[in-house]
């Protein structure tokens, strides 16, 4: 990010301090951190981001209505599903609104003069070093710590003045806490992408147009009753774009099943979805929103 760039999210950040921006977002990191670079882009850079040190917490707050929303990472391309947050958002019961991706670069990074060959550590968010593992194969000398968040881990290192420890993070945090970038781009696929969630605590009625549904449904333990159900919204032309299997908590046997769909015609979205009723039990439209998957 250039200089001009990093000015003008200090500038930003300043104004929304003093503002009393009327929109919280709870991001699960801090300030520089890829959730804040989510909620900006689906936002834009007026509101109010609310740093949690984990995920759990994201929702805590907005339960507790000191925020408006949650970003919340729900998947990256090489990593896969982060697959305890689907379980928080059932729990909480909290409404999918948006969602929106985010292109990842991942950078390592130091202390000013700090050489890769004089490291001893790497730390960073566990999704992050994940997405790294081709490049760390090649460097055995560096002991892996994992913590909470990118952005945190480049602050750490600032303010304690670590001269044996690198991060991983963004440019903006490289920027943002005096750091030298010392290889860029070490995610192992360039086509690296996260795709976040909006989360509220009421479902949005006011939606003009929705072409995706994020539903929760379980079925019987028997042979093709998962197949009757996705068979159902093959027939209206209602794609399943994904679906994520999650075991119930201490019942053998027993799982959820997170499906994301898309649809061109609501009406046959709207027959599908009364069709499966008959075949689940504990379905849960989690949230109904507008399509937006542009990286």
């Amino acid at each position: 990010m250039q200089n001009f760039e990093l000015l003008e999210y200090q500038i930003n950040t300043e104004i929304n301090q003093k503002m009393n921006t009327s929109v919280r977002v709870a991001i699960q990191g801090i300030k520089a951190s890829f959730h804040e670079e989510a909620a900006f882009k689906f936002f834009g850079n007026n509101i109010q981001t609310i740093e949690c040190n984990s995920f759990k917490k994201t929702c805590e707050v907005m339960d507790a209505n000191e925020a408006d929303y949650v970003v919340m990472a729900i998947e990256n391309s090489i990593a896969g599903s982060l697959l305890p947050n689907y379980t928080l958002i059932r729990e909480h019961n909290f409404a999918i609104t948006g969602e929106v991706y985010l292109p990842i670069q991942l950078h390592l990074m130091g202390l000013p003069g700090v050489k890769l060959e004089d490291a001893q550590f790497v730390t960073s968010h566990p999704i992050a070093l994940r997405q790294c593992i081709d490049f760390f194969d090649d460097f055995p000398h560096l002991k892996i710590v994992e913590s909470t968040d990118t952005a945190a881990c480049a602050k750490k290192i600032k303010d304690e003045g670590l001269t044996d420890t690198l991060a991983v993070a963004n440019t903006l945090a490289a920027k943002l806490y005096g750091l030298n970038i010392l290889e860029r781009r070490i995610e192992s696929n360039s086509k690296n992408y996260t795709r976040f969630l909006i989360l509220q605590k009421e479902k949005n009625e006011d939606l003009q147009e929705i072409s995706k549904a994020s539903i929760v449904f379980q079925v019987g333990n028997h042979v093709g009753a998962l197949s009757q159900v996705l068979n159902i919204f093959a027939e209206q032309n209602v794609n399943l774009s994904k679906i994520q299997s999650m075991p119930v908590l201490g019942k053998r046997n027993e799982y959820y099943f997170y499906v994301d769909l898309e649809w061109t015609d609501t009406d046959k979205y709207d027959i599908a979805v009364r069709k499966a009723l008959k075949y689940t039990v504990n379905f849960n439209i989690m949230g109904e929103y507008l399509k937006n998957d542009k990286v």
